[in-house]
């Protein structure tokens, strides 16, 4: 989810963590229910069956008691081993004893590469088992829901059922509907999904009502967000039927893996927007017989993730700016580019769907009765995890309109209106998110390389720029083939086996 730079926006959500909230996603009473009765103790069938004495002495003895039946027992219930489509496997059935697959592990270079190894550091990564087992599973969720959706979403659906899609299918995995007072809050959706077409660029999800539909030409900007215990991953990609937008989207997408790349603990936000910009402005788009220069938004922001707040206090540009902030050792950062046509500028417009309490909301006064109401029902149902207008529809409210806007004038909840460019013009977003652990950055939105046997043997022969050349190209790929990439049976270890072309050799 976007964040608006500081020079529009003074104003930042800053973290609070919610009281009295801690949960275990994936615990769903009912999935969990039916799978303890399905392996659970014996059915009436299997009762021993008794003649009462008393009907055995008046007919002299003849009945006589049934003998035990040996019936054999119902086979446990095996837990699913694979994900359904669309998906509604739980993620914690899928991996057992928090065993979440790692994100993509990149070892910190120059002056912090002795943190690979320092033992200090090591032991500071280990006693962050909760929070890592958390994130990983808010990020195999997040990969196996948009993975999904990358090969469904198509032209011709409308952008609500492509919303309520994605959102219904990361509450099956996380295991938790959030349709009862305080379930969101445990793990649900970080955010309303961002559905942004074509000069939209950020923070439009449909509310009711909504019968815009996907069009063949559209460029949409699919933003997606999952929280497990308030800890958010936040990623994003955009999808074009046309390949007329292809350079469009790989100067974004390129950028963005920039900006991944050259991040890192002590790192200074003014200067990694400054690689970010190079990348980005290197490419152009001929779009309808014009040729565009790729321009970077420069006044929507990447941003740190706070627990329970998708926006922290420290902003990532894609620009170079004079921001001297650093990047600190286990920060979390949401690393996201978007790029125009247009002007590189976005302005606020349109009817507001996202909205988010405010961690430091000033005590008012509230004189509107429904304001009073509804903010006690944001404050259960959501903390301050932003929602959107159909999240209020889900739960029941009703008329909320009038107190929702009373509470953003009254500065208690934060609206988020629609991001756009100028009409006309086309932008494209994509986005992960990056954790500095103490001894290795961990891009937690991205899957866990495939490429590590064929590093390591390159690394004998310390080919360190073949080594950079190929993480490069593994991660456009990896993005490229929505994770999914074709890795052929070879044994690169066998004695004999020769590569060709290393930039072809995982396939």
């Amino acid at each position: 989810m976007a964040a608006r730079s500081p020079a529009d926006e003074s104003k930042t959500m800053s973290v609070k963590q919610a009281d009295g909230v801690n949960g275990s996603a994936g615990a769903n009473g009912t999935a969990e229910g039916d799978a303890a009765g399905a392996s659970g103790g014996e059915s009436d069938e299997d009762a021993d069956e008794h003649v009462p004495e008393s009907i055995a002495a008046a007919t002299g003895g003849q009945a006589k008691k049934k003998k035990k039946k040996n019936k054999k027992k119902k086979p446990k219930k095996k837990s699913p081993t694979a994900q359904t489509e669309p998906p509604s496997v739980l993620i914690s059935q899928l991996f057992p004893n928090d065993s979440y697959p790692k994100g993509e592990e990149v070892s910190y270079k120059d002056d912090n590469s002795y943190r690979t190894t320092d033992e200090e550091k090591r032991h500071l990564d280990n006693i962050n088992s909760d929070f890592l087992s958390d994130y990983r599973q808010a990020a195999e969720t997040h990969r196996q829901v948009r993975q999904w959706a990358q090969k469904t979403i198509r032209p011709g659906q409308t952008l609500t059922e492509i919303a309520n899609a994605i959102e219904d299918s990361v509450r099956r995995l996380v295991g938790h509907d959030g349709l009862t007072e305080g379930d969101a809050i445990i793990a649900n959706m970080g955010f309303p999904t961002g559905l942004n077409l074509d000069e939209i660029a950020a923070h439009y999800s449909p509310n009711a009502g909504c019968k815009e539909v996907l069009r063949q030409n559209n460029v949409m900007k699919v933003d997606i967000g999952v929280h497990v215990n308030g800890r958010i991953v936040d990623s994003a990609f955009t999808m074009a039927f046309d390949p007329m937008y292809d350079n469009l989207l790989a100067a974004v997408k390129a950028a963005t893996n920039t900006g991944v790349r050259e991040a890192g603990i002590d790192v200074r936000l003014g200067e990694l927007g400054s690689y970010i910009q190079e990348t980005m402005e290197s490419y152009e788009c001929e779009i309808n017989g014009t040729t565009y220069p790729i321009k970077p938004i420069g006044n929507i922001t990447g941003h740190n993730i706070l627990p329970y707040s998708i926006h922290g206090t420290k902003s990532v540009p894609a620009v170079k700016t004079n921001d001297t902030t650093k990047m600190e050792e286990c920060d979390v950062f949401a690393i996201e580019t978007f790029g125009s046509t247009g002007n590189g500028r976005c302005h606020a417009q349109g009817e507001c769907s996202h909205y988010a309490l405010k961690s430091d909301a000033p005590k008012v006064d509230l004189r509107v009765h429904s304001a009073k109401s509804l903010l006690s029902t944001i404050k259960k149902n959501f903390g301050t995890i932003p929602f959107c207008r159909r999240y209020l529809d889900r739960i029941g409210q009703e008329k909320y309109l009038l107190g929702l806007n009373n509470l953003v004038k009254s500065g208690i909840v934060e609206d988020y209106p629609p991001l756009l460019d100028k009409k006309g013009s086309y932008t494209a977003q994509f986005e992960h998110t990056i954790l500095l652990r103490p001894n290795v950055k961990e891009v937690i939105s991205r899957g866990t390389a495939r490429m590590d046997k064929l590093m390591n043997i390159t690394k004998k022969e310390d080919h360190t720029p073949e080594i950079q050349r190929l993480t490069d190209l593994h991660a456009v790929s990896n993005d490229a083939m929505h994770g999914q990439l074709i890795v052929p049976p070879i044994n690169l270890e066998e004695p004999g086996k020769r590569i060709l072309d290393s930039g072809t050799a995982d396939g």
